[in-house]
């Protein structure tokens, strides 16, 4: 049974929202969470730590509260992802207290995808498409396109396994500063369709991306399709002296 490390400088409503959050997804609980008394007797800490992260786990879309009835988890599959950060695809969704998971369906230089090709200024790049699932459940096509150094270099790790961005900045010290993207609607190829469960030619989400390093360079191009009843994007706004600003 996990237990909360008093000592440790990490707040303990981040602790305990962790821990919940690991609970959530091994199962523990079926419907909902115990009540707030039973998470201040079980973990020794005030109502006002309990709230904080149960607060944080709806936020995040992993709980829900009905007012009367208590604190339950989210049966809604919909991954939400924030426009505002540069998250990886399996940080969102450990974030949501999902599992995430991979399928490799090709890593190979690549010479016949005009937008990437152009982007990155060679003719021949090093592409690397996944499908990318939420507990099992197939939620977007991810591709992924480097010059071909760097996806040779990121090709020899486990694909079905690692995380692309972890890689690329902890194990080959590239930093990613910032990205630009692009959102819109587009019909699914047949072949796609199938990887996403879906009829042929509905409208997906798609997102373009190009992220860029600490001199401007460009690091790679990303093209991805969502499964449109299954991933959302979010974007806070708040109300400034001059008006509304993200």
């Amino acid at each position: 049974m996990g237990t909360l490390n008093f000592e440790n400088h990490i707040p303990l409503h981040i602790q305990l929202k962790d821990l919940l959050k690991t609970e959530i997804v091994e199962g523990k609980y079926v419907e909902k969470i115990p009540s707030e008394r039973e998470l201040m007797e079980r973990f020794s800490v005030s109502r006002s730590t309990v709230r904080e992260a149960v607060k944080h786990l709806v936020h995040d879309g992993v709980l829900k509260k009905i007012h009367g009835k208590g604190t339950f988890i989210t049966k809604n599959k919909t991954v939400h992802d924030w426009l505002n950060s540069l998250n990886s695809f399996t940080d969102t969704v450990r974030q949501m207290g999902m599992k995430p998971g991979a399928k490799l369906l090709y890593a190979k230089n690549i010479d016949n995808f005009p937008e990437a090709n152009e982007i990155l200024g060679q003719s021949i790049l090093f592409g690397i498409s996944r499908v990318r699932t939420a507990d099992d459940q197939p939620i977007s096509i991810e591709r992924h396109f480097y010059h071909s150094h760097l996806g040779n270099q990121i090709a020899a790790h486990n694909l079905n396994e690692a995380t692309i961005y972890d890689i690329i900045e902890k194990e080959l010290n590239i930093t990613m500063v910032e990205a630009e993207q692009t959102i819109r609607c587009s019909p699914i190829s047949e072949e796609d369709a199938k990887l996403l469960d879906l009829k042929p030619y509905t409208n997906v989400l798609n997102i373009e991306r190009v992220i860029l390093g600490v001199r401007g360079e460009v690091i790679e191009y990303y093209s991805s399709l969502f499964h449109p009843e299954l991933y959302m994007l979010k974007l806070k706004t708040k109300r400034t002296a001059g008006g509304v600003t993200s």
